[in-house]
């Protein structure tokens, strides 16, 4: 066992216990089967928050428009995604006759995938983590990509226009938000000066979401747009695409699309809290506090905030038309995203050990930054804003047509 794994605070107690029941030459098998037990655990525990969150999700969104929501399978309706998840199982599962039989089938594997490979990285208590990476922010951006592929095979295989459609915007929209994305990082990896995560928690002293307000609105749309959430939820247009890339899928396949979508979420807002909300550690007082809350506790109630405010969100912003959203992704985020950088490159250069004073005057300077910057490119917009004109003539049918 290396000096990363006699710190963690998941391997070190299992490990120790196999190991001691096996024979020495068997340290192997302790070593495999700690590992195994924890990637269990973490998949396991991924999946039931995820049945929590569509619960959330339907209770809130009833909250948010006036009606009840799920309430009548188990109290309170508690056991509603369960019963979702076991109509999807038990639904025929039906493959399109012009359906690429591979392709069709391998879309759905690669769309949940990366959201368990990224939970690798993703340190969600004091030691608590599978693995500290030196380049998990790098390994985060191009785990992430791979769901670009798993949306357009499934596209591609269904052998189905709408979904090929569907599949196209895909590619798209998510190449053009990886851009902004990408660079709204770069603030918070100049201020941490590593790109592991748990350098990146120990390195805010302040929580990065007060050092950057511009850089967190950027990842937060870019992100949103990434997994395909409300307003961006174009590649799945029901008014115009029937479902998007996933309209011939059904049954088992369709629910692991479903569960990549919002596991996806869960884990966008555990690197949320991970970047910007100070991760495992208490948000409203210096480290050197003493511990009110088990850090694990204080990371799943920051995951539970982001929820709520992406829930929020949806509920409150109607989709955009697919001009729109490019615009928003080239015309908006990127050059907040850049006027991010040079701003925090700039205070880097000027305060490169700041202290804590320096850090709150920071603050000051980067909220002015994007409280002008989001002004505005917002008066921009709207003094350049073009009206869409409409291309449909009346046309006065004869007679002999009727």
């Amino acid at each position: 066992m290396g000096p990363v794994l006699s710190e963690n605070a998941l391997y070190r107690p299992l490990y120790s216990f196999l190991d001691g029941l096996l024979p020495e030459s068997l340290d192997w098998v302790a070593y495999f089967l700690t590992g195994f037990a924890i990637v269990f655990l973490l998949v396991n525990v991924l999946l039931i928050f995820a049945s929590v969150f569509v619960f959330m999700l339907r209770r809130l969104l009833g909250l948010f428009q006036t009606r009840l929501g799920p309430n009548r399978v188990g109290p309170f309706g508690i056991l509603q995604p369960f019963a979702d998840l076991l109509k999807l199982l038990l639904k025929e599962d039906v493959r399109p006759r012009e359906a690429d039989p591979l392709l069709f089938t391998i879309a759905p594997v690669l769309m949940v995938a990366p959201v368990f490979i990224i939970l690798a990285v993703v340190p969600f208590g004091r030691n608590s983590f599978l693995a500290d990476l030196n380049i998990a922010v790098l390994f985060f951006i191009g785990v992430t990509t791979v769901s670009t592929l798993a949306v357009f095979l499934a596209g591609w295989g269904s052998g189905n226009r709408y979904a090929l459609i569907g599949a196209v915007r895909a590619v798209a929209q998510l190449v053009s938000y990886e851009v902004p994305m990408v660079l709204s990082l770069v603030g918070v990896l100049l201020l941490a000066g590593t790109m592991s995560l748990v350098g990146v928690v120990e390195a805010q002293r302040i929580p990065f979401i007060l050092l950057q307000p511009l850089g967190f609105f950027v990842f937060l749309m870019a992100a949103s747009a990434e997994m395909n959430w409300t307003p961006f939820d174009l590649l799945e247009a029901e008014s115009e695409l029937t479902a998007g890339f996933h309209t011939e899928y059904s049954g088992t396949k369709f629910s692991l699309l479903q569960l990549g979508e919002f596991a996806s979420v869960i884990v966008l807002s555990g690197s949320i809290s991970t970047l910007f909300l100070r991760g495992w550690e208490n948000p409203f007082g210096p480290l050197s506090w003493p511990e009110v809350l088990p850090s694990h506790i204080w990371f799943i109630a920051k995951i539970f905030a982001v929820l709520f405010l992406l829930i929020w969100v949806r509920a409150t912003i109607v989709r955009l038309r697919i001009d729109q959203v490019m615009a928003f992704a080239w015309i908006v985020l990127f050059p907040l995203a850049i006027i991010n950088m040079f701003v925090t490159a700039g205070l880097v250069v000027a305060w490169p050990e700041p202290t804590t004073a320096q850090l709150w005057m920071m603050v000051a300077v980067n909220w002015v930054v994007a409280i002008v910057s989001i002004v505005g490119i917002s008066f921009l917009m709207e003094k350049n804003r073009k009206v869409p004109t409409t291309t449909v003539r009346l046309v006065k049918v004869t007679p002999e047509v009727r």
